[in-house]
């Protein structure tokens, strides 16, 4: 019988070595994610880091350590590197295999290869790719969804398209210095000017639409907003086209940032649970290089989650960017009109129920004063009073931004509401 063994490679200066082994328990296989593992650094890796250089930890929770971590079920951390949703169902497809947690073994070692991030399984790297003349963007915009096959029909390499998470249909894509777009992980690094991700509505209905429609002026409102945001996004004809940023071409070398959502630095390992604000500030707190200004960010985030009722801001949809020797929240994504969705998705991640007593309306008052040993109390009362009228501008904002008369019609109490709550918020 084959080893029970994944071998953990890190992008590091410049070229990928390995870092670690991932072993799950036999015993537990079946249970996938769920069933318990370790994790042991390689021997050279750990010593060259302790003996010479120190060199990055995989994730927030394990450093660099001779010794073994053993853990209950798979570690959070690569819970964010294996395919979910849409990337799934395509991997089991490949891999002619029904769904289950018995899949996610193989999954693993067949759909890890080219995550975002700065991780990979090695078993499941891909192959160098023999060289392809790309395809051209309305290609994709006019296959859509069916991109992927076309693709494969025409000989593109896809596997590394589509190591992604999300329910949306969604790949990654690499742009070449000709403008050209190729499957992400198929270019060599040196070939690649940009990196992308296109997505495509979750479903085939008209709201499926008008959500996708609205995610890029969204993004536009939360610029105006003072939060921390990439690159504008593009949309053409039910195609939006978002720019990586764990992805950069520096001084002519190319880079991959390291990537760890927030769920696997609280260590929560498991998919579909509610989120909780207070759990998630911790882990910011314990990790990021500027936990004041992060934790306020964070905050900020959700002010403007509550208010524009994007309700699928589940831990996964937040995460913290390695990047130039820093550890810092990534810019917003995901940020898009889900109150719309018609699967009626609900807040996914909330402040305990003492802080939310009513869900999507926070008591910022009272979070204020539980984030007290995050951030500073005066931040947080100024942020409060500053945005009550920010927030009561969102309706014209939106408007100014390009979001549709539906989105914005279905805010504008809310903003009231929430522009109320954090004027009472700011004046104790």
């Amino acid at each position: 019988m084959a080893k029970l063994q994944a071998t953990i490679e890190i992008f590091h200066k410049g070229a990928w070595r390995p870092a670690a082994v991932f072993t799950p328990s036999a015993r537990h296989l079946a249970l996938g994610y769920k069933g318990s593992a370790s994790i042991d650094y390689d021997f050279d890796y750990a010593y060259e880091s302790i003996a010479e250089e120190p060199l990055p930890n995989i994730a927030f929770n394990y450093p660099v350590s001779f010794g073994s971590y053993d853990t209950p079920s798979w570690p959070a951390f690569m819970l964010d590197i294996i395919p979910t949703g849409a990337g799934r169902r395509v991997w089991l497809r490949r891999m002619r295999r029904s769904d289950g947690p018995e899949a996610d073994w193989m999954l693993l070692l067949q759909g890890t290869g080219n995550p975002p991030g700065n991780l990979r399984i090695a078993e499941a790297a891909m192959k160098p790719a023999k060289p392809h003349p790309g395809f051209t963007r309305d290609e994709i915009i006019e296959k859509k969804a069916d991109f992927i096959e076309y693709a494969e029909e025409r000989g593109a390499v896809m596997t590394g398209a589509t190591d992604v998470q999300g329910d949306a249909p969604k790949y990654l894509l690499a742009r070449d210095r000709k403008g050209r777009w190729h499957p992400d992980g198929s270019l060599p690094d040196a070939e690649v000017m940009d990196s992308w991700l296109v997505k495509f509505p979750r479903g085939k209905t008209e709201r499926d639409r008008l959500v996708l429609r609205n995610e890029a002026p969204y993004l536009e409102v939360a610029r105006w907003f003072g939060l921390k945001v990439g690159a504008p996004l593009e949309y053409i004809d039910d195609s939006l086209f978002v720019p990586r940023f764990d992805r950069a071409t520096v001084d002519g070398r190319f880079q991959r940032y390291g990537l760890e959502t927030v769920c696997s630095a609280a260590e929560v390992a498991e998919f579909g649970k509610q989120g909780d604000h207070l759990v998630f500030c911790r882990a910011i707190a314990a990790s990021s290089s500027d936990a004041n200004a992060d934790i306020l960010e964070y905050v900020r985030r959700d002010i403007l989650n509550a208010a524009l009722r994007n309700t699928d801001n589940h831990g996964r949809n937040t995460a913290l960017l390695k990047a130039h020797g820093q550890t810092t929240l990534s810019p917003v994504y995901d940020f898009a009109p889900m109150f719309l969705d018609p699967d009626g998705i609900p807040r996914a991640s909330r402040w305990p129920k003492n802080l939310e007593p009513n869900i999507g309306r926070p008591d910022w008052g009272n979070i204020d004063e539980a984030l007290a040993g995050f951030c500073k109390a005066f931040d947080l009362r100024h942020a409060f009073a500053a945005d009550s009228e920010t927030v009561r501008r969102l309706p014209d904002v939106m408007k100014e931004c390009n979001v549709e008369d539906e989105a914005i019609n279905g805010v504008a109490r809310r903003c009231e509401e929430i522009a109320d709550d954090l004027l009472e918020a700011g004046r104790r």
